[in-house]
């Protein structure tokens, strides 16, 4: 090479080297300048929730260089992802996006399986895929996977985290967020920590609640609550082998993490933050009410919760902004509240609106609407910055924590109700369509939770092994108007996997030796990939629940109305079976109105604004009078005149 080229080359490669270095420096600057905003909070926070640690600062050093190391290993195009969010924080909070749930070993065997079935989750309309617990975890000792002996590692039936993070990838690309499950409160017992504190191992101990008596569990028994009293009575498990008590809120071998060691609190956050690096987006934070535990109280939802909740969102801001923290505080909407923080020191950005999805079956079992109404009405009162995620159904069962203080006025007995509630579910109060199972059925306190899909609750089951079409066609109709109604909601929809084809309850648990104590599985059965296949099929149930879905997604993304901020209010029906709810911003005024009854109706509204089309089958009318079929559902759009 002569010399004249090689300096060409040369100067060429300096180039290079000087851009890389430029961007290398505008990189590190953009984590400082957000690392600057929120420092200061940060450090205040660490150290009064840390007080009484030695060497406080040391562990908050530890935390900040983590930081910086996570921020560093991210990939470029989340960095960009993270620019793009940053520049438009309210991306999540307009209508285009629409949701679904699955377990990935139900829906496709394994994650190259998902990454295959793409296109029919495009197909959903979907694109903000919840993959259920998947992270390492005991067979038959996992809760559905809630029980996580390794937070850095999948399943090995579904793939390996590489496997994950290609999958993320190609969701990525096709514009669909990854939401997944971050277990908070408790690690598997076969966890590496817990393994070496069951060896007796002081400093891992110390990341657990380790008692060698049962004085002090005692006294925690006194005022917590225990959330399984049937099939995990009690709040500690003796371990013989170590001779000590071990915290344990849910089930036996998942153990409560103490964050009163801020040891735990630096790792799980750096456990969020290397799954955050593996293209998820949205970070699901499961019971976190539990996460910090004091003697006197009934250890949920203590102030320090929120300290730590507030610090994960400023990590966050800081390493991965473009990610969200979606609290699971099953709870009454002005309870969960909290868990929004205030606009200036914000924590999750969403979370669960469960109280509203037990409502609404309480409503199917009733058919009266007074108190759904009511839980629309406090949502409305709220905030309209708070975002919830809306469903009718989940991987979980459906717990009957209702307003009974409200109830009371119609003469209505808590215990006499969870009873009425289970009998119509399972099939057992006379004439009732649905079929379900009940969860942690508990004679003494005349309590249990309620399992089953949606088309087997409102009679697609029943009826279809009658062979009865036209009560088919019914079940139908009334499957469409609850998930209409659910869409009509503010916030994000979430489908629950196989919702879209009338799945029903797969009984086949029962014969799994792992399942079958958990009636929980009766509604995680494997996709039907044969019925799906009819959901082109004109006449068939997959059509109908299909194509009204797909009907409902497109209406919704397509009109401003339904933006998560637009405010809503309740409209009298005059009618104790239909529900009506009003939507309004400047440009569309949208009333939903559904028939919680088996018997046509009319809603007594009189809206005076001129005609409205239904959005669901295109016809015209006035919100005047308006007649409803027996379980139907109206969408009425109101175009407003531009001034």
């Amino acid at each position: 090479m002569s010399p004249e080229k090689r300096k060409k080359k040369d100067a060429g490669n300096n180039q290079t080297i000087t851009k890389k270095s430029d961007r290398i420096s505008q990189d590190h600057q953009i984590f400082q300048n957000r690392f600057d905003k929120f420092y200061d909070e940060i450090k205040w926070l660490y150290c009064e929730l840390y007080q009484d640690v030695p060497d406080v600062m040391g562990y908050l050093k530890n935390l900040t260089e983590g930081m910086l190391g996570y921020y560093n290993g991210r990939k470029a195009s989340l960095k960009e992802s993270d620019l793009r969010r940053e520049a438009d924080p309210e991306w999540y909070k307009r209508n285009d996006l629409f949701g679904m749930m699955l377990y990935v070993n139900c829906f496709a065997d394994t994650l190259k399986g998902l990454e295959d079935n793409l296109d029919y989750i495009q197909e959903c309309n979907v694109n903000y895929l919840h993959l259920m617990p998947l992270l390492a975890s005991p067979k038959g000792r996992s809760d559905g996977g809630y029980a996580v002996a390794d937070f850095r590692q999948v399943q090995p039936d579904l793939g390996t985290m590489e496997d994950f993070a290609k999958a993320a990838d190609a969701c990525h690309k096709r514009g669909i967020n990854i939401a997944l499950d971050f277990v908070m409160n408790h690690t598997s017992e076969d966890h590496e920590w817990a393994k070496r504190a069951r060896s007796g191992d002081a400093e891992y101990q110390s990341r657990y609640f380790f008692f060698d008596s049962y004085d002090i569990p005692s006294m925690y028994e006194q005022t917590c609550p225990q959330v399984f009293p049937t099939t995990a009575p009690g709040n500690f498990t003796w371990l013989p082998d170590c001779e000590k008590h071990v915290m344990t809120t849910f089930y036996p071998y998942q153990w409560d993490l103490n964050y009163r060691n801020p040891v735990v609190l630096n790792e799980m956050i750096f456990n969020m933050l290397f799954l955050a690096n593996q293209g998820v987006d949205i970070i699901r934070l499961d019971a976190v009410p539990y996460i910090w535990k004091q003697l006197g109280t009934n250890c949920r939802n203590l102030p320090q919760v929120h300290t730590i909740v507030r610090i994960m969102r400023m990590v966050c801001e800081i390493v991965c902004p473009g990610v969200l923290m979606l609290g699971e505080v099953v709870m009454a909407p002005d309870k969960v509240a909290p868990y929004f923080g205030t606009p200036e020191k914000p924590e999750c950005h969403m979370l669960y609106n469960v109280t509203t999805m037990a409502s609404t079956w309480h409503t199917v079992a009733v058919r009266d609407v007074s108190l759904l109404k009511r839980q629309i009405d406090i949502l409305a009162s709220l905030p309209r910055t708070y975002i919830f995620q809306n469903y009718l159904r989940c991987h979980d069962d459906i717990g009957w924590g209702l307003d009974y203080p409200f109830l009371a006025n119609f003469g209505i007995d808590e215990a006499a109700h969870k009873k009425y509630l289970n009998d119509f579910f399972t099939g057992k109060w006379p004439d009732s369509f649905s079929r379900g199972e009940l969860y942690n059925d508990d004679p003494r306190l005349r309590d249990a939770r309620l399992c089953g899909t949606t088309a087997s609750l409102v009679g697609v089951e029943r009826f279809g092994f009658e062979g009865n079409r036209p009560k088919v066609n019914q079940a139908v109709k009334y499957d469409i108007t609850l998930h209409a109604f659910m869409l009509s909601l503010s916030g994000i929809p979430v489908l629950y996997s196989g919702d879209e084809i009338g799945m029903l309850n797969d009984y086949s648990y029962k014969r799994d030796p792992d399942k079958a104590a958990d009636s929980r599985y009766l509604h995680r059965g494997s996709f039907r990939w044969d019925l799906a296949e009819n959901r082109n099929t004109e006449g068939t149930v997959q059509y109908q629940l299909f194509h009204a879905l797909d009907r409902m997604a497109h209406i919704r993304a397509a009109h401003s109305v339904f933006e998560a901020e637009v405010p809503f209010w309740t409209l009298p029906t005059w009618d104790s079976a239909i529900l009506g709810l009003v939507r309004e911003n400047e440009e569309e005024k949208f009333i939903g109105l559904y028939n919680f009854s088996e018997y046509d109706k009319v809603a007594w509204i009189n809206e005076q604004d001129g005609m409205y089309l239904d959005l669901l089958t295109g016809r015209e009318m006035k919100a005047s009078g308006v007649q409803i079929p027996a379980f139907g559902s109206y969408w009425l759009l109101h175009k407003k005149r531009k001034v």
